[in-house]
Protein backbone atom coordinates (compact mmCIF):
# COMPACT_ATOMS: atom_id res chain seq x y z
CA UNK A 1 0.00 0.00 0.00
CA UNK A 2 2.77 2.34 0.71
CA UNK A 3 4.41 1.92 -2.84
CA UNK A 4 1.45 2.10 -4.45
CA UNK A 5 0.63 5.24 -2.67
CA UNK A 6 3.87 6.90 -3.16
CA UNK A 7 3.35 7.23 -6.34
CA UNK A 8 0.48 7.90 -7.08
CA UNK A 9 -0.07 12.04 -6.54
CA UNK A 10 -0.48 13.18 -2.82
CA UNK A 11 -2.78 15.91 -1.39
CA UNK A 12 -0.78 19.41 -1.07
CA UNK A 13 -1.16 18.91 2.75
CA UNK A 14 0.59 15.56 2.81
CA UNK A 15 2.94 16.67 0.79
CA UNK A 16 3.67 19.26 3.05
CA UNK A 17 3.69 17.47 6.41
CA UNK A 18 6.05 15.01 5.05
CA UNK A 19 8.72 17.76 4.05
CA UNK A 20 8.58 19.68 7.37
CA UNK A 21 8.66 16.33 9.27
CA UNK A 22 12.06 15.61 7.29
CA UNK A 23 13.14 19.18 7.21
CA UNK A 24 12.56 19.24 11.12
CA UNK A 25 14.98 16.04 11.95
CA UNK A 26 17.37 17.35 9.28
CA UNK A 27 17.45 20.67 10.90
CA UNK A 28 18.09 18.91 14.24
CA UNK A 29 21.01 17.50 12.82
CA UNK A 30 22.64 20.48 11.45
CA UNK A 31 21.87 22.33 14.51
CA UNK A 32 24.29 19.52 16.41
CA UNK A 33 26.87 20.07 13.71
CA UNK A 34 27.13 23.62 13.41
CA UNK A 35 28.88 24.20 17.23
CA UNK A 36 31.92 21.76 15.30
CA UNK A 37 31.76 23.91 11.91
CA UNK A 38 32.17 27.30 14.42
CA UNK A 39 35.18 25.67 16.83
CA UNK A 40 36.77 24.80 12.85
CA UNK A 41 36.19 28.31 11.78
CA UNK A 42 37.15 29.93 14.37
CA UNK A 43 39.84 27.63 15.63
CA UNK A 44 38.41 27.29 18.55
CA UNK A 45 40.30 24.41 20.66
CA UNK A 46 39.02 24.50 24.85
CA UNK A 47 39.94 21.23 25.88
CA UNK A 48 40.19 17.68 24.37
CA UNK A 49 36.91 16.76 26.24
CA UNK A 50 35.34 19.85 24.87
CA UNK A 51 36.44 19.16 21.31
CA UNK A 52 35.59 14.85 22.02
CA UNK A 53 31.78 16.56 22.36
CA UNK A 54 32.04 19.14 19.55
CA UNK A 55 33.48 17.56 16.86
CA UNK A 56 32.11 13.92 17.91
CA UNK A 57 28.51 14.95 17.86
CA UNK A 58 29.14 16.60 14.72
CA UNK A 59 30.08 12.88 13.23
CA UNK A 60 27.54 11.58 14.38
CA UNK A 61 24.57 14.25 13.36
CA UNK A 62 26.55 14.18 9.83
CA UNK A 63 26.71 10.04 9.33
CA UNK A 64 22.73 10.11 9.96
CA UNK A 65 22.30 12.84 7.10
CA UNK A 66 24.36 10.51 4.91
CA UNK A 67 22.70 7.55 5.59
CA UNK A 68 19.35 9.15 5.17
CA UNK A 69 20.64 10.56 1.76
CA UNK A 70 22.18 7.37 0.75
CA UNK A 71 18.94 5.24 1.17
CA UNK A 72 16.71 7.97 -0.20
CA UNK A 73 18.74 8.26 -3.62
CA UNK A 74 18.53 4.52 -4.08
CA UNK A 75 14.51 5.83 -5.16
CA UNK A 76 16.91 7.85 -8.22
CA UNK A 77 19.72 6.16 -8.84
CA UNK A 78 19.86 2.67 -10.23
CA UNK A 79 23.31 0.19 -11.64
CA UNK A 80 26.80 0.03 -10.93
CA UNK A 81 27.88 3.42 -10.94
CA UNK A 82 25.36 4.32 -7.95
CA UNK A 83 25.82 1.50 -6.64
CA UNK A 84 29.77 2.53 -6.25
CA UNK A 85 28.74 5.95 -5.40
CA UNK A 86 26.67 5.22 -2.73
CA UNK A 87 28.99 2.51 -1.07
CA UNK A 88 31.54 4.88 -0.68
CA UNK A 89 29.25 7.57 0.58
CA UNK A 90 28.06 5.63 3.34
CA UNK A 91 31.15 4.30 4.97
CA UNK A 92 32.75 8.13 4.77
CA UNK A 93 32.33 8.72 8.73
CA UNK A 94 34.12 5.89 9.93
CA UNK A 95 36.87 5.85 6.68
CA UNK A 96 37.43 9.59 7.32
CA UNK A 97 38.38 9.18 10.99
CA UNK A 98 40.59 5.58 10.44
CA UNK A 99 42.33 7.51 7.03
CA UNK A 100 43.11 10.48 9.38
CA UNK A 101 45.03 8.04 11.67
CA UNK A 102 46.88 6.07 8.97
CA UNK A 103 47.97 9.08 6.89
CA UNK A 104 49.13 10.98 10.63
CA UNK A 105 51.09 7.67 11.24
CA UNK A 106 53.36 8.50 8.27
CA UNK A 107 54.88 11.06 9.88
CA UNK A 108 54.24 10.25 13.66
CA UNK A 109 54.91 6.98 14.31
CA UNK A 110 52.77 7.21 17.59
CA UNK A 111 49.91 6.84 15.81
CA UNK A 112 50.41 3.72 13.46
CA UNK A 113 48.57 1.48 16.32
CA UNK A 114 45.57 3.60 16.42
CA UNK A 115 44.67 2.97 12.17
CA UNK A 116 44.90 -0.50 12.96
CA UNK A 117 42.95 -0.41 16.29
CA UNK A 118 39.63 1.85 14.91
CA UNK A 119 39.44 -0.38 11.92
CA UNK A 120 39.18 -3.78 14.21
CA UNK A 121 37.17 -2.14 16.64
CA UNK A 122 34.74 -1.08 14.12
CA UNK A 123 35.02 -4.27 11.95
CA UNK A 124 33.90 -6.57 15.09
CA UNK A 125 31.40 -4.44 16.33
CA UNK A 126 29.61 -4.45 13.15
CA UNK A 127 29.97 -7.95 13.94
CA UNK A 128 29.79 -9.65 17.14
CA UNK A 129 27.11 -6.57 18.42
CA UNK A 130 25.14 -5.46 14.91
CA UNK A 131 24.46 -8.87 13.20
CA UNK A 132 23.16 -10.43 16.62
CA UNK A 133 21.20 -7.05 17.17
CA UNK A 134 19.42 -7.35 14.13
CA UNK A 135 18.62 -11.69 14.08
CA UNK A 136 17.07 -10.78 17.88
CA UNK A 137 14.61 -7.70 16.80
CA UNK A 138 13.76 -9.98 12.99
CA UNK A 139 12.88 -12.97 15.24
CA UNK A 140 10.84 -10.88 18.18
CA UNK A 141 8.88 -9.67 15.52
CA UNK A 142 8.50 -12.31 13.69
CA UNK A 143 6.34 -13.85 16.96
CA UNK A 144 3.68 -11.65 16.11
CA UNK A 145 3.22 -12.99 11.95
CA UNK A 146 3.47 -16.46 13.74
CA UNK A 147 0.17 -15.47 15.42
CA UNK A 148 -1.34 -14.40 12.94
CA UNK A 149 -0.24 -17.80 11.10
CA UNK A 150 1.12 -16.16 8.08
CA UNK A 151 5.00 -17.33 9.16
CA UNK A 152 5.39 -20.70 10.59
CA UNK A 153 6.91 -21.44 14.06
CA UNK A 154 10.18 -21.69 13.03
CA UNK A 155 10.51 -17.86 12.10
CA UNK A 156 11.01 -17.43 15.63
CA UNK A 157 13.90 -19.29 15.62
CA UNK A 158 15.87 -18.66 12.77
CA UNK A 159 16.05 -15.86 10.53
CA UNK A 160 16.22 -16.78 6.49
CA UNK A 161 18.56 -14.91 4.49
CA UNK A 162 17.94 -13.20 1.26
CA UNK A 163 19.01 -16.30 -1.98
CA UNK A 164 20.96 -12.60 -3.23
CA UNK A 165 23.26 -12.52 0.22
CA UNK A 166 25.25 -15.48 -1.09
CA UNK A 167 27.45 -13.14 -3.38
CA UNK A 168 28.17 -10.81 -0.41
CA UNK A 169 28.97 -14.28 1.72
CA UNK A 170 31.16 -15.62 -0.39
CA UNK A 171 33.15 -12.33 -0.80
CA UNK A 172 33.41 -12.28 2.62
CA UNK A 173 34.65 -16.01 2.90
CA UNK A 174 37.15 -15.02 0.53
CA UNK A 175 38.44 -11.83 2.42
CA UNK A 176 38.56 -13.37 5.47
CA UNK A 177 40.78 -16.13 4.64
CA UNK A 178 42.88 -13.52 2.74
CA UNK A 179 42.49 -11.16 6.34
CA UNK A 180 45.14 -13.99 8.05
CA UNK A 181 47.96 -12.80 5.94
CA UNK A 182 47.70 -9.80 7.69
CA UNK A 183 49.00 -10.96 10.80
CA UNK A 184 51.21 -13.44 8.89
CA UNK A 185 53.24 -10.60 7.43
CA UNK A 186 52.98 -8.15 10.34
CA UNK A 187 51.99 -5.36 8.26
CA UNK A 188 49.80 -4.42 5.47
CA UNK A 189 51.88 -3.49 2.22
CA UNK A 190 51.27 -1.39 -0.24
CA UNK A 191 50.73 -4.47 -3.04
CA UNK A 192 48.54 -5.83 -0.64
CA UNK A 193 46.65 -2.73 -0.50
CA UNK A 194 46.14 -2.83 -3.72
CA UNK A 195 44.58 -6.00 -4.22
CA UNK A 196 42.45 -5.21 -1.88
CA UNK A 197 41.13 -2.64 -3.16
CA UNK A 198 40.74 -4.22 -6.87
CA UNK A 199 38.64 -6.95 -5.30
CA UNK A 200 36.18 -4.15 -3.73
CA UNK A 201 36.35 -3.16 -7.46
CA UNK A 202 35.45 -6.65 -8.46
CA UNK A 203 32.98 -6.89 -5.44
CA UNK A 204 30.90 -4.00 -6.85
CA UNK A 205 31.13 -5.13 -10.21
CA UNK A 206 29.40 -8.23 -9.43
CA UNK A 207 27.17 -6.69 -7.21
CA UNK A 208 25.91 -4.25 -10.12
CA UNK A 209 25.12 -7.70 -11.79
CA UNK A 210 22.68 -9.06 -9.86
CA UNK A 211 18.78 -8.63 -9.79
CA UNK A 212 16.13 -8.36 -6.99
CA UNK A 213 12.58 -9.79 -7.37
CA UNK A 214 11.71 -6.33 -5.75
CA UNK A 215 13.47 -3.30 -7.33
CA UNK A 216 10.31 -0.97 -5.44
CA UNK A 217 11.41 -2.27 -2.17
CA UNK A 218 9.69 0.32 0.40
CA UNK A 219 11.76 2.88 2.05
CA UNK A 220 11.61 3.10 5.66
CA UNK A 221 12.04 6.21 8.33
CA UNK A 222 13.58 9.14 7.32
CA UNK A 223 14.50 7.97 4.37
CA UNK A 224 10.89 7.29 3.44
CA UNK A 225 9.68 10.79 4.34
CA UNK A 226 12.38 11.81 1.73
CA UNK A 227 11.81 9.38 -0.96
CA UNK A 228 8.28 10.78 -0.65
CA UNK A 229 9.34 14.54 -1.43
CA UNK A 230 8.41 15.86 -4.73
CA UNK A 231 11.23 14.72 -7.19
CA UNK A 232 12.85 17.99 -7.33
CA UNK A 233 12.74 19.10 -3.85
CA UNK A 234 13.76 15.22 -3.11
CA UNK A 235 17.25 15.13 -5.86
CA UNK A 236 17.88 18.65 -4.21
CA UNK A 237 17.67 17.40 -1.11
CA UNK A 238 19.63 14.29 -1.34
CA UNK A 239 22.39 16.50 -3.24
CA UNK A 240 22.24 19.05 -0.58
CA UNK A 241 22.63 16.64 2.36
CA UNK A 242 25.51 14.66 0.40
CA UNK A 243 27.73 18.26 0.50
CA UNK A 244 26.60 19.14 3.86
CA UNK A 245 27.59 15.67 5.59
CA UNK A 246 30.39 15.30 3.47
CA UNK A 247 32.20 18.56 4.82
CA UNK A 248 31.37 18.33 7.90
CA UNK A 249 32.78 15.16 8.65
CA UNK A 250 36.10 16.23 6.37
CA UNK A 251 36.15 19.13 8.45
CA UNK A 252 35.53 17.34 12.01
CA UNK A 253 37.69 14.30 11.63
CA UNK A 254 40.71 15.78 12.04
CA UNK A 255 40.05 17.33 15.67
CA UNK A 256 37.64 14.48 16.70
CA UNK A 257 40.23 11.72 16.08
CA UNK A 258 43.09 13.61 18.18
CA UNK A 259 40.52 14.83 20.59
CA UNK A 260 39.98 10.84 21.07
CA UNK A 261 43.40 10.43 21.84
CA UNK A 262 43.77 13.65 23.65
CA UNK A 263 41.13 12.75 25.81
CA UNK A 264 42.49 8.93 27.29
CA UNK A 265 44.69 10.70 29.37
CA UNK A 266 42.56 13.76 30.54
CA UNK A 267 39.93 10.92 31.21
CA UNK A 268 42.43 8.44 32.57
CA UNK A 269 41.34 5.97 29.77
CA UNK A 270 43.38 4.02 27.39
CA UNK A 271 43.55 5.96 24.19
CA UNK A 272 43.70 2.99 22.56
CA UNK A 273 40.30 1.80 23.83
CA UNK A 274 38.78 5.09 23.69
CA UNK A 275 40.05 4.92 19.27
CA UNK A 276 38.67 1.48 18.97
CA UNK A 277 35.36 1.70 20.39
CA UNK A 278 33.84 5.18 21.05
CA UNK A 279 34.92 6.51 17.40
CA UNK A 280 33.72 3.42 15.49
CA UNK A 281 30.26 3.35 17.54
CA UNK A 282 29.78 7.18 16.79
CA UNK A 283 30.49 6.04 12.93
CA UNK A 284 28.24 2.85 13.15
CA UNK A 285 25.47 3.63 14.96
CA UNK A 286 23.40 5.14 12.02
CA UNK A 287 23.87 2.09 9.99
CA UNK A 288 22.83 0.34 13.23
CA UNK A 289 19.35 2.19 13.61
CA UNK A 290 19.03 2.05 9.86
CA UNK A 291 18.99 -1.37 9.93
CA UNK A 292 17.41 -2.34 13.08
CA UNK A 293 14.27 -0.27 11.58
CA UNK A 294 14.25 -2.58 8.90
CA UNK A 295 13.99 -5.10 10.89
CA UNK A 296 11.52 -3.85 13.02
CA UNK A 297 9.17 -3.88 9.82
CA UNK A 298 9.39 -7.45 9.21
CA UNK A 299 12.45 -7.03 6.83
CA UNK A 300 15.01 -8.81 8.44
CA UNK A 301 17.17 -11.04 5.55
CA UNK A 302 17.48 -7.33 3.87
CA UNK A 303 18.54 -5.47 7.36
CA UNK A 304 21.10 -8.28 7.48
CA UNK A 305 21.93 -8.16 4.34
CA UNK A 306 23.07 -4.46 4.72
CA UNK A 307 25.24 -5.44 7.34
CA UNK A 308 27.02 -8.05 5.82
CA UNK A 309 27.94 -6.04 2.46
CA UNK A 310 29.33 -3.66 5.25
CA UNK A 311 31.65 -6.35 6.25
CA UNK A 312 32.65 -6.48 3.10
CA UNK A 313 33.51 -2.93 2.11
CA UNK A 314 35.95 -3.00 5.77
CA UNK A 315 38.07 -6.07 4.77
CA UNK A 316 38.69 -4.70 1.06
CA UNK A 317 38.19 -1.03 0.75
CA UNK A 318 39.22 0.33 3.98
CA UNK A 319 41.96 -2.09 5.06
CA UNK A 320 43.07 -1.69 1.46
CA UNK A 321 43.19 1.83 1.83
CA UNK A 322 45.23 1.96 5.18
CA UNK A 323 48.88 1.50 3.49
CA UNK A 324 48.14 3.92 0.62
CA UNK A 325 47.17 6.59 3.52
CA UNK A 326 50.44 5.78 5.55
CA UNK A 327 52.41 6.08 2.50
CA UNK A 328 51.39 9.12 2.07
CA UNK A 329 51.49 10.75 4.81
CA UNK A 330 55.14 10.03 4.73
CA UNK A 331 55.27 6.25 5.66
CA UNK A 332 59.06 4.91 3.82
CA UNK A 333 58.15 1.38 4.86
CA UNK A 334 55.64 0.43 1.59
CA UNK A 335 53.48 0.05 3.63
CA UNK A 336 51.48 0.29 7.60
CA UNK A 337 53.50 -1.48 9.86
CA UNK A 338 51.94 -3.20 12.65
CA UNK A 339 53.22 -4.37 16.22
CA UNK A 340 52.27 -7.49 18.73
CA UNK A 341 49.69 -5.92 19.89
CA UNK A 342 48.38 -5.02 16.56
CA UNK A 343 48.93 -8.33 14.58
CA UNK A 344 46.71 -9.88 17.70
CA UNK A 345 44.10 -7.45 17.05
CA UNK A 346 43.95 -8.68 13.40
CA UNK A 347 44.20 -12.30 14.46
CA UNK A 348 41.19 -11.88 16.55
CA UNK A 349 38.85 -10.00 13.85
CA UNK A 350 39.92 -12.40 10.81
CA UNK A 351 38.90 -15.40 13.15
CA UNK A 352 35.35 -13.65 14.76
CA UNK A 353 34.69 -13.12 10.46
CA UNK A 354 35.36 -16.93 9.55
CA UNK A 355 33.02 -17.60 12.59
CA UNK A 356 30.25 -14.92 11.38
CA UNK A 357 30.92 -16.43 7.75
CA UNK A 358 30.49 -20.04 8.63
CA UNK A 359 26.70 -19.13 10.90
CA UNK A 360 25.52 -17.62 7.96
CA UNK A 361 26.94 -20.07 4.82
CA UNK A 362 23.54 -21.77 4.65
CA UNK A 363 21.59 -18.58 4.42
CA UNK A 364 19.55 -19.25 8.05
CA UNK A 365 20.69 -17.37 11.14
CA UNK A 366 19.78 -19.62 14.30
CA UNK A 367 18.95 -17.85 17.44
CA UNK A 368 21.54 -19.41 19.28
CA UNK A 369 24.09 -18.02 17.06
CA UNK A 370 23.30 -14.77 17.39
CA UNK A 371 23.52 -15.31 21.26
CA UNK A 372 26.73 -16.78 20.87
CA UNK A 373 28.21 -13.72 18.27
CA UNK A 374 27.41 -11.21 21.31
CA UNK A 375 28.95 -13.41 24.06
CA UNK A 376 32.06 -14.15 22.66
CA UNK A 377 31.87 -10.37 21.59
CA UNK A 378 31.17 -9.32 25.09
CA UNK A 379 34.13 -11.91 26.64
CA UNK A 380 36.80 -9.73 24.85
CA UNK A 381 36.23 -6.95 26.92
CA UNK A 382 37.80 -8.90 29.87
CA UNK A 383 40.26 -11.05 27.68
CA UNK A 384 43.05 -8.34 27.86
CA UNK A 385 46.18 -9.40 27.47
CA UNK A 386 47.99 -11.12 24.74
CA UNK A 387 47.35 -14.76 25.99
CA UNK A 388 43.60 -14.06 26.36
CA UNK A 389 43.27 -12.58 23.11
CA UNK A 390 44.93 -15.64 20.87
CA UNK A 391 43.09 -17.95 23.24
CA UNK A 392 39.64 -16.28 22.14
CA UNK A 393 40.81 -16.51 18.33
CA UNK A 394 41.43 -19.98 18.68
CA UNK A 395 37.95 -20.18 20.15
CA UNK A 396 36.98 -18.58 16.89
CA UNK A 397 38.53 -20.75 14.45
CA UNK A 398 37.32 -23.97 16.37
CA UNK A 399 33.94 -22.69 16.82
CA UNK A 400 33.87 -21.60 12.71
CA UNK A 401 35.50 -25.39 12.07
CA UNK A 402 32.59 -27.27 13.24
CA UNK A 403 29.88 -25.30 11.98
CA UNK A 404 31.00 -25.58 8.68
CA UNK A 405 31.57 -29.17 9.02
CA UNK A 406 27.50 -28.73 10.09
CA UNK A 407 26.86 -26.66 7.12
CA UNK A 408 29.35 -28.54 4.65
CA UNK A 409 27.26 -28.95 1.97
CA UNK A 410 26.76 -24.65 1.43
CA UNK A 411 30.48 -23.88 1.60
CA UNK A 412 31.14 -24.88 -2.11
CA UNK A 413 27.72 -22.69 -3.31
CA UNK A 414 29.12 -19.87 -1.23
CA UNK A 415 32.41 -19.66 -2.29
CA UNK A 416 32.01 -20.03 -6.02
CA UNK A 417 29.75 -17.38 -5.88
CA UNK A 418 31.99 -14.89 -6.55
CA UNK A 419 33.17 -16.63 -9.89
CA UNK A 420 29.77 -17.35 -11.33
CA UNK A 421 27.09 -15.82 -13.31
CA UNK A 422 23.97 -14.29 -11.01
CA UNK A 423 20.58 -15.03 -12.55
CA UNK A 424 17.42 -13.18 -11.74
CA UNK A 425 16.15 -12.97 -8.99
CA UNK A 426 18.66 -14.30 -7.55
CA UNK A 427 21.73 -17.08 -6.81
CA UNK A 428 20.53 -20.52 -7.62
CA UNK A 429 22.82 -23.85 -6.53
Amino acid sequence: MTNTLSHAPAPAAAVSRMGASAWGRIAICIAIALPAVVFRIGGFAPNALVDLLVFGGAVVAASFLLAWAAEAAQKDIAGALAIAILALIAVLPEYAVDLYYAFRSGYDPAYEQFAAANMTGSNRLLLGFGWPLVVIISLLVARRFVKTGSLPASATRVLELERSSRLDIGFLALLALVAFLIPLMGSIPMWFGFVLLAAFVWYLWRASKVTDDDDDEELVGMAGNIASMPQRARRWTIVALFVVAAAVILSSAEPFADALVDSGSALGIDSYFLVQWLAPLATEAPEFIVAALFALRGMGGAAIGTLIASKVNQWSLLVGSLPIAHVLGGGTTGGLPLDSRQVEEFMLTASQTVLGVAIIIALRFHRWSAIALAALFAVQFFVTDTNGRWVLSIVHIVAALVVFWINRRDILPTITAPFRRPSSPAFRD
